[in-house]
């Protein structure tokens, strides 16, 4: 196996075995939000020119780059966490027993060619190195969200030839097991002398194996696996093992007869990236993305979310396509405070705390029933309703909903017009669905997983039927009961 000398060398050397490698192509998986697989393809190829494969396993990607491209990746808008692949098998053929499995792990750890992806793994701590700069010097404290097991620091592009490794701890990913959280009492000083001495080789570096599997032909657990194959790679390098202060992240994603062994590239989910300030429910940026796409939005294309809770939605939009205008807001007063403060926050980042003209996008506090809009007069309606779990009640949406769709198809462009919405409340949302038929077609769905709950994103045609002339908007939204009033101010994120 190799000596320890042999990898603090390899990792080392500060320029020209990289800069070598600049154009070598490596392979880049990614978790994606199940059911926007290829909806991430499609960014891929339309910003990176490379084709991307959808992995057997819902919720990934890989396609293949040259190294140059590597910052790139980081600003693609569709994928959650990054890693770079060492090597995978289509049809792995595991053996019988666990005493094999065990001994096929330590011999895989061995052959594997590890080379290439620790070049990668090095450029990408480069990258992540000048951020980390750009931090210290503006910092932002960000609010932390309890629905996932994330720590929020943006990765972003920057100059791939500064070829030098950050070693940052790495954090803890959605959905892997038997892993804590790095504390957050490290200071920058301890970090920084803990990277001097494995930089000067003092100390070997700190790694981990986190294996998620899927199948049940297996012999072994995760636990088994993670436990096993991180024994192996710590005897070839020398690496010291540590669950929570890891330098290194070693992926082995197995899904029944396919392994894929990785580096992890991100430090955490980049989902995050663009919320400062987190609300109860907040939807994930690159799910908002997601939806966004399914809509197209064109030129001039009015796009209102009349649900937008801390605003993901027409913060992601309005990033990616500044040339729609985007309403958005919440009858919600903390929501919508919520939604200015991370468009603020935004404006900071990108303008580096300058004037600027600022985005297409306004946030107003309104009845989502009885919006102040014109009839016929919006292009896109776009939200993510309310679940009737953490927020509002499955019982309060039955009445919630109707009222909802029918305020959507009077503001929405008859013929033209499209809507949409993402809910779990499924059964609802299709019976409040039925009774808006004459106003609304549905597309097509897109089933997701938010959270753990098997969701829905319903893509919605508006009809030709000009509002006020059929049976299902008799009722106007001003004349709701109190009752429903009351419950549109429950559901409200």
């Amino acid at each position: 196996s190799s000596s320890l000398q042999q990898q603090t060398d390899h990792l080392s050397d500060k320029g020209e075995g990289s800069r070598r490698e600049l154009d070598e192509a490596v392979t880049i998986g990614a978790t994606v939000p199940t059911g926007f697989e290829h909806t991430a393809a499609e960014e891929v190829q339309e910003k990176l020119e490379a084709t991307a494969r959808v992995s057997k396993n819902r919720g990934r990607i890989y396609f293949d780059i040259t190294t140059d491209k590597l910052f790139k990746v980081h600003q693609l808008k569709s994928l959650d966490n990054l890693f770079v692949v060492v090597k995978d098998y289509d049809d792995y053929q595991f053996k019988t027993t666990k005493e094999e499995v065990q001994l096929d792990w330590q011999e895989l750890a061995a052959k594997l060619p590890w080379t290439n992806a620790l070049e990668v793994w090095k450029l990408n701590n480069s990258i992540k190195k000048r951020k980390g700069r750009r931090k210290r010097t503006n910092p932002t404290k960000s609010d932390q969200c309890g629905n996932f097991s994330t720590k929020s620091t943006d990765t972003v592009p920057s100059d791939p030839e500064e070829l030098w490794v950050d070693l940052e701890s790495l954090e803890v990913k959605e959905n892997q097991r038997d892993v804590s959280s790095q504390p957050e009492d490290d200071s920058e000083e301890e970090k920084h002398s803990e990277i001097q001495d494995q930089e000067s080789g003092v100390t070997p570096l700190k790694f981990r194996v986190t294996c998620n599997r899927a199948g049940d032909k297996h012999c072994f657990t995760s636990n088994d696996a993670a436990r096993d194959f991180g024994g192996a790679v710590q005897e070839f390098f020398q690496w010291k093992a540590d669950m929570t202060k890891f330098d290194v992240e070693v992926l082995l994603n197995i899904h029944n007869n396919e392994v894929v062994v990785g580096l992890a590239l991100t430090v955490e989910s980049l989902h995050r990236r663009n919320i400062s300030h987190f609300g109860p429910t907040t939807l994930r940026s690159t799910l908002a993305y997601g939806m966004l796409r399914l809509c197209k939005p064109q030129v001039s294309d009015v796009i209102v979310d009349p649900m937008c809770g801390t605003g993901a939605i027409p913060l992601e939009g309005v990033m990616e396509w500044q040339n729609s205008f985007f309403l958005a807001g919440d009858n919600n007063g903390t929501a919508v405070s919520r939604s200015v403060n991370n468009i603020k926050h935004i404006l900071k980042r990108t303008h580096d705390g300058g004037s600027s003209s600022g985005f297409p996008l306004d946030i107003v506090q309104w009845d989502l029933c009885n919006l102040p809009m014109r009839s016929s007069s919006v292009d896109i309606i776009i939200t993510d309703m309310p679940f009737g779990k953490r927020m509002g009640s499955k019982k309060k949406n039955w009445e919630l909903y109707p009222l909802c769709l029918r305020e959507m198809a009077r503001v929405c462009k008859p013929g033209t017009g499209k809507a949409v919405l993402l809910t779990q409340d499924k059964k609802c949302f299709l019976k409040a669905l039925s009774q808006m038929e004459g106003l609304w077609r549905k597309s097509h769905t897109v089933w997701v997983n938010v959270g753990g709950l098997h969701a829905g994103v319903f893509v919605l045609k508006r009809t030709a039927v000009v509002f006020g002339t059929t049976s299902e908007d008799v009722m106007e939204p001003h004349t709701a009961t109190g009752s429903q009033k009351e419950n549109r101010k429950d559901a409200s994120q």
